[in-house]
């Protein structure tokens, strides 16, 4: 029961967190933009490949990422905050950006059905979808779950097997968003889908928050500790 609370929880956590920054429903009008000259089998495909470089990304990240940063001598705590103050900042710059319509938001890359599997990772994975934002958010949310500096299965499986499930939840929602990306941008609306990114991006605000205390916390903790000694 307890695993699966635990999972539960990351599982809300990551999915939370990385949906906003990676904005699915503000990439697809982009991503229908950029693949125009592609016929709509070739675009069902493009989606579907976008979504697995999106997983591998940020599974990488995740694995890779905390372990990287830590062999580079930089505490967990401190890890912590750094994280914690970059996806606050990408929420806030969310809350306060203005709406950006596709045309205005990235240049015409002219993709037709000859270039759609050479463009499918560069630049239609990275950055377009997964940006830099997004891989240190991922990092940020790991770095903030774990208990320890040093690795222990048995401690983390409930928080890998969540946010594992996380990253599978928001790379669906993109093969989903871009493979429907006409119909989603007739049902939402320019209006809707600022509402909607809004809502997350305050979300995302206070979860940053959230993992800057900890960081502090866990700071505050070693100080004490190291005094009284």
């Amino acid at each position: 029961m307890k695993f699966l609370q635990e999972s539960l929880t990351t599982f809300v956590i990551v999915f939370a967190t990385l949906f906003p920054v990676i904005n699915p429903l503000g990439g697809a009008p982009i991503f229908l933009n950029l693949a125009d000259g592609c016929s709509q089998d070739i675009k069902d495909k493009l989606a579907k490949s976008i979504s697995i470089n999106s997983f591998i990304l940020l599974l990488g990240a995740m694995v890779i990422g905390p372990s990287l940063l830590l062999f580079f001598g930089i505490s967990l705590p401190i890890l912590k905050i750094g994280g914690g103050i970059v996806v606050a900042a990408m929420g806030w710059n969310l809350l306060n950006e203005g709406g950006k319509s596709s045309a205005d938001s990235k240049n015409q890359i002219g993709i037709t059905d000859a270039t759609a599997s050479s463009s499918a990772f560069y630049p239609l994975t990275l950055p377009l979808t997964v940006g830099p934002g997004s891989i240190a958010t991922m990092i940020a949310l790991v770095a903030d779950q774990k208990k320890t500096a040093s690795f222990h299965i048995e401690s983390e499986l409930s928080a890998i097997a969540g946010a594992i499930l996380g990253i599978i939840a928001v790379t669906f929602t993109i093969y989903i968003a871009y493979r429907e990306a006409s119909g989603i941008q007739r049902v939402f609306g320019v209006n809707g889908t600022n509402v909607l990114m809004r809502l997350f991006a305050f979300i995302l605000f206070t979860i940053g928050l959230q993992i800057i205390w900890g960081g502090v916390d866990a700071l505050i903790l070693n100080t004490a500790k190291t005094l009284s000694s």
